[in-house]
């Protein structure tokens, strides 16, 4: 185990900075208890100050260029200093306004009345000793740059502190910086620079007191942190070490982080304290060994131990020893869990970390297999790292990120264990853990297994990162590279045979590629050496570019015509195709927006590239250039590779070239499968062969698309062709309109409406329909929105029923499924029957099919494959004698138990 090790991909987030409600109310939510009165009087003066704050906030950045313009002439002579200030990204206007050369900068002295007064003032700016000057020229240009840059930083951190409502962000951003000013610049010069914005920024509020007391405040303690000295680094000692003998101690922690971050209370118990304050440091032992308080959540409570420690009969030390030796204890941290879960938690109990070694784990399992739980308790106590860490007298507490350094080795599994519900998990995580390093990189993404797309041809498909999770160590360094399998003949991959990078192989994939004269620009598709098969249309080229690239052909209204017919034309070659393919928006949308973007270069990478990426130093490239240039600056890195041009050239469309081991066992028969058992079977001579299964086998297999064609339409061939289809093509013919209004009646109502006295609104729709000012949809519209219907297919019958009618008469089939049910289940039940019928008519499958001018008919949906016997059955019942619905046409598993 080393440096390059990691335990899963917890993401941890440091705090930066401390603002007055977080910091109030974490201390209050670690100690389990209300806010008491001085922090609710913190909070409210906070928020009763936060308009004025804000107001000085806004007023001081408003004139930022002028306060740092005041700053900067105090210590620069010899030029104009706020040139050299770098502003953001200027408008258009300032653009033309530097070319013609009037434009100006903001610079400020305070003029002759705050020249007097700074002359007269008590409250001037104090210069140190060793201040001097500062000549522009002689300090350079560049120097320039970052002195103005230093200045409006420091005044930008103040307008986040008072945003924030506490100076933490400067200090800990500003705590050190002296030692690195000083290498470049001079920090008495800075000093006087801040002292500087200081007496400006304030003297935009010289009648109010209030404002001049915050501005004051702040700036001091930007003051007070830049002349402090830098602190030193929190180190780490350690007694354990590795297997080799060498020592793990040395870790440091920048101080910064731990002023920045969450502040742990912590308590000793001392004994001066008063009653009150010594049953806080026995509830917060209680959180600590417990993990809660258990006189609040049981009601349990060890009085004997309690007036112990109180009395100083016995110490914080003996008092947590005991309470791990508790028949309590024992029962919640012991006795439900093996030996290395136990060890595991009792690390968290009593040292406030996780196990960071194997050998680390395997001494303390031993101690407990042997003396079980009061002797791992006691070697733990009695160890050096907790008398160094806390003594007699402090209660442990997790020293968790931000408290101390961290390793790498157990991050994940450390994390894991510092949450609330660590005790819920049974199995162990750290013996296996560490065990893991010792095996060999599994075959997986660099970063992460749930980055490799299953290799398969239904799209951009990962596995589910957030079930049954596993997080296991993959230590993958910039040095290693992926084993990859080659598609084709093994001995022609680019690894063992480098001039063979470009030839697919005889046993490869079928390359297309365009072949262009340049003469009369004629094209004609060529075959590489060993390929097996070709086209004979630059349409070809074309389909084969979608479906490489989009992973299927896409509608008409989808495709990229122009580029189409540039290629045709011989305008542009197969690689620009292809690049304006992968700049699509159909493609960023599907590839690229709906992914995160370690997953989407690697898909993208197979798709162009025709292979997933080798490790760490490919990913890292592409995804440094999707950070900085965006999407489209991968897509072009990609094509203009070496690798692209070599393979591909400018006039092959890319294929696939490698596959990973995992996504070849996804393509191929694995052992223990069905597949693989029938394949595995013994072949049968023609004699064991019975009869009927002879008789059963077609004697020919055509294929081809008729065929197709014809199978599909086979099971009622005659039904179909004797279901005439009713189309309004011309209102001259009255006796054509006269059938078309009869079978439109006999659709939607089951039945010839000749035998009833039609309504008044379904002869006027009629009248309208004859005379051509309504289509035959808005006809059969009419019809499902009558009150006639409504009182014979509505009102009789529950919600789905109707649902079963409505798809029977205006879509010519039953219910696809459940969700349809759903989905119109809540327009009848929030909008009624007319919206129901309105919903049907206006569906993507109605106009597709039936359009504006043709009665609907029955039809025979072979898809999904329980359409089919629901509608037959729909059509073959009679409605009015039977009210069962139809969709739940199968009986339910398990009903029968004869």
């Amino acid at each position: 185990m080393g440096i390059n090790v990691s335990a899963g991909a917890v993401v941890s987030n440091p705090r930066l900075y401390q603002t007055v409600p977080v910091s109030t109310i974490s201390q209050a939510e670690q100690q389990d208890r209300y806010l008491g009165r001085t922090e609710l009087d913190r909070l409210e003066d906070f928020f009763s100050s936060g308009l004025k704050r804000l107001e000085i906030a806004e007023v001081i950045a408003a004139n930022s260029e002028i306060i740092v313009s005041r700053a900067a002439n105090r210590i620069f002579t010899g030029g104009s200093p706020m040139a050299y200030l770098e502003r953001p990204e200027a408008t258009q206007d300032e653009k033309e306004a530097f070319k013609l050369g009037t434009a100006f900068y903001v610079e400020s002295t305070g003029g002759f009345i705050e020249a007097i007064r700074n002359i007269f003032s008590a409250s001037g700016v104090e210069i140190p000793p060793n201040f001097r000057p500062i000549n522009i020229s002689r300090y350079g240009a560049a120097n320039m740059r970052k002195s103005l840059r230093d200045l409006s930083w420091f005044l930008r951190y103040v307008t986040y502190a008072l945003v924030a409502g506490d100076p933490s962000i400067i200090a800990v951003n500003t705590r050190g910086l002296r030692e690195i000013i000083e290498n470049a610049c001079s920090a008495e010069a800075t000093i006087v620079a801040i002292q500087e914005m200081k007496r400006a920024a304030a003297g935009y509020f010289r009648k109010d007191a209030e404002a001049v007391a915050i501005i004051n405040q702040y700036f001091d303690v930007l003051l007070s942190e830049f002349i402090a000295p830098a602190p030193s680094d929190k180190l780490r000692q350690r007694n354990a070490s590795t297997a080799d003998g060498l020592p793990l101690q040395g870790l440091q922690l920048p101080q910064v982080y731990n002023l920045a971050a969450e502040k742990v209370p912590v308590f000793a118990m001392k004994p001066g304290l008063s009653n009150a304050e010594k049953e806080e440091v026995i509830k917060a032992a209680y959180r600590q060994v417990f993990e809660r308080d258990i006189r609040r959540a049981y009601g349990l409570k060890l009085s004997n131990l309690e007036s112990k420690v109180k009395n100083g009969e016995i110490s914080m030390k003996e008092f947590i020893r005991r309470l791990g030796k508790s028949e309590l204890y024992r029962k919640q941290f012991y006795e439900p869990y093996i030996n290395s879960r136990v060890v595991e938690l009792a690390f968290r109990h009593f040292l406030g970390r996780a196990p960071e070694t194997r050998e680390e784990v395997q001494t303390y399992f031993s101690i407990v297999s042997s003396k079980g739980l009061a002797g791992l308790v006691d070697a733990l106590v009695d160890s050096r790292e907790y008398g160094d860490y806390f003594g007699e007298e402090t209660v442990p507490y997790l020293r968790k990120l931000g408290i101390e350094a961290q390793t790498s080795a157990n991050w994940g599994a450390k994390f894991d264990l510092y949450t609330y519900a660590a005790p819920r998990r049974k199995v162990p995580q750290f013996i296996t853990l560490f065990a893991r390093y010792n095996r060999p990189l599994p075959d997986q993404h660099a970063y992460g297994s749930g980055n490799d797309p299953l290799e398969i041809q239904f799209g951009a498909i990962f596995p589910k990162e957030t079930r049954s999770l596993s997080a296991r160590p993959a230590p993958f360094n910039k040095d290693v590279k992926r084993i990859l399998i080659r598609r084709g003949f093994a001995l022609t991959n680019a690894r063992t045979n480098p001039k063979a990078v470009g030839d697919p192989g005889s046993l490869g994939p079928k390359v297309f590629k365009l072949t262009q004269t340049p003469g009369d620009r004629s094209r004609r598709l060529g075959v590489r050496a060993g390929i097996v098969g070709s086209e004979v249309s630059t349409q070809a080229v074309i389909r084969a570019c979608y479906q490489q690239v989009y992973g299927y052909m896409p509608y008409e209204g989808q495709r990229l015509t122009r580029w189409e017919i540039k290629l045709e034309s011989g305008e542009i070659p197969v690689k620009e195709f292809i690049r304006q393919l992968a700049k699509s928006d159909l493609f960023r949308n599907k590839y690229w927006s709906s992914l995160y973007v370690c997953k989407a270069i690697e898909f993208i990478h197979r798709k162009l590239l025709g292979r997933p990426t080798y490790g760490r130093q490919e990913m890292n490239r592409l995804f440094d250039i999707a950070s900085k240039q965006g999407f489209y600056a991968v897509v072009d890195a990609i094509l203009d590779s070496e690798e692209y041009q070599q393979v591909f050239g400018e006039d092959i469309v890319p294929y696939e070239r490698y596959l990973t081991p995992g996504g070849l066992a996804l393509r191929r028969m694995r052992p223990g499968s069905t597949d693989m058992a029938v394949a595995t079977k013994p072949i049968r001579t023609d004699e064991d062969i019975p009869l009927f299964v002879k008789l059963g086998q077609p004697r020919d297999m055509p294929s081809g698309e008729l065929e197709i064609q014809r199978r599909a339409q086979q099971g009622v061939p005659k039904v179909r062709q004797e279901i005439p289809v009713f189309k309004l093509t011309s209102l001259a013919n009255k006796a054509e309109v006269n059938n078309l209004i009869r079978a439109a009646y006999r659709q939607v109502f089951e039945r010839d409406m000749d035998i009833y006295n039609i309504s008044a609104e379904l002869s006027s729709a009629e009248s309208k329909l004859r005379n051509g000012e309504i289509t035959v949809k808005e006809f059969i519209e009419a019809l499902g929105c009558s009150e006639l219907y409504r009182s014979e297919f509505y009102a009789p019958y529950p919600n789905t029923k109707v649902i079963e009618l409505g798809t029977k008469h205006f879509l010519g089939r039953a219910p696809l499924n459940q969700q349809e049910i759903r989905k119109y289940n809540q327009i009848l039940a929030t909008q009624g029957v007319k919206a129901f019928v309105r919903a049907l008519l206006n569906t993507q499958e109605y106009r597709d099919l039936f359009g504006e001018d043709t009665v609907p008919y029955r039809r025979f949906p072979t898809l999904p494959a329980a359409n089919f016997p629901n509608t037959q059955e729909l059509y073959g019942r009679l409605t009015k004698q039977n009210h069962e619905l139809v969709v739940p046409s199968f009986s339910p598993v398990g009903n029968d138990r004869s």
